[in-house]
């Protein structure tokens, strides 16, 4: 039996730069964590002639082909396995469909599992290539790369997506009072609303591809302020980095409609009247995730629980994809 898992992550700036149709033409550039939460992929070799695919649904197969979840399929005919004997299981921390980049993480950790029956040795850049070819060459899915680069390479790290589609990952190296005080100060809290980022993702997609000009610039100061929230974090500005936060929220809540909604903003709204100094949807948008920086910690999480909504505390996950029980 093998078991991987990849971590989760959040986007701290640049989100959204990291789509093929905006990078490709402009270069792209965002800073991400991967989180102690994560997707988990068990792999287990069979004595039946079939394949057992298990997830929200069950599958039990005989080929390759059959494959309904279009992600095993791809994985499988990738690493090269044409008549596998094998069951598959994926669980996670959790739900998909919430911002953390879940289908990123789920991706890695197959191929991890896969490669790993193989006797394959994958470095993380390669993992997070074929995790991306996969997503966005195979599938054609509208999403940026970021998720399958932070599950692949974990930790806190800045990535530069440039025009020839290489992508640069440098770690961001905080000094541990600053880490220390960062992780500490974020609080995420789940809206109890999934939603597919695949729709808003396109909107954007289409109209960066046909040269919008206020989606250009709307990402080009997201860009922009991305680059100024590495240098606020490197220089231990954390008041800073938050404000930053909040005007990128509001800058991203312009590329669409459906980025947010009633209810989120009257719950952004509250954070920001208990003691948030920034925040924002993690996420393509419209449900998921909300991370807030506040340095009075105790009166957000109350304002925040009397509304119902659900905190869920995180540490950073310096490891990427890895390895569990082989």
């Amino acid at each position: 039996m093998i078991i991987t898992r990849s971590p989760l992550r959040i986007t701290l700036g640049g989100g959204g730069t990291d789509l093929p149709s905006y990078y490709e033409a402009h270069g792209g550039f965002l800073i991400a964590a991967a989180i102690d939460k994560y997707v988990y992929i068990t792999l287990h070799q069979t004595f039946e002639q079939e394949l057992i695919v298990k997830y929200s649904r069950m599958e039990r197969i005989s080929t390759v082909e059959e494959v309904q979840h279009p992600i095993v399929r791809e994985c499988l005919k990738l690493v090269g396995f044409p008549n596998p004997s094998l069951e598959i299981t994926s669980m996670a921390d959790i739900p998909a469909g919430t911002g953390l980049g879940s289908s990123g993480s789920f991706t890695t950790a197959l191929l991890k599992a896969l490669h790993t029956l193989r006797k394959n040795i994958v470095h993380p850049r390669e993992l997070a290539e074929q995790a991306c070819h996969v997503e966005l060459g195979l599938l054609k899915e509208p999403i940026g790369k970021q998720d399958q680069y932070v599950a692949a390479f974990g930790g806190m790290t800045c990535f530069e997506f440039r025009k020839d589609g290489a992508v640069l990952a440098e770690p961001l190296k905080l000094d541990a009072e600053t880490l220390y005080n960062l992780e500490d100060n974020l609080l995420l809290f789940f809206t109890g609303q999934s939603r597919s980022a695949s729709a808003i993702l396109r909107q954007q997609d289409e109209a960066t591809r046909s040269g919008r000009p206020e989606m250009l610039e709307n990402l080009r100061l997201i860009k922009e302020m991305a680059t100024s929230s590495r240098r606020a974090l490197l220089a231990g500005d954390l008041r800073g980095f938050a404000e930053l936060m909040n005007e990128h929220w509001q800058r991203k809540k312009q590329r669409s409609a459906d980025m947010s909604s009633r209810q989120i903003d009257e719950w952004y709204d509250l954070a920001r009247q208990n003691g948030a100094l920034g925040g924002k949807l993690i996420g393509a948008g419209g449900g998921g995730f909300l991370l807030f920086y506040a340095e009075d910690k105790t009166r957000l999480r109350r304002a925040m629980t009397r509304t119902g909504l659900r905190e869920v505390r995180f540490r950073f996950e310096p490891e990427g994809t890895k390895v569990v029980i082989q």
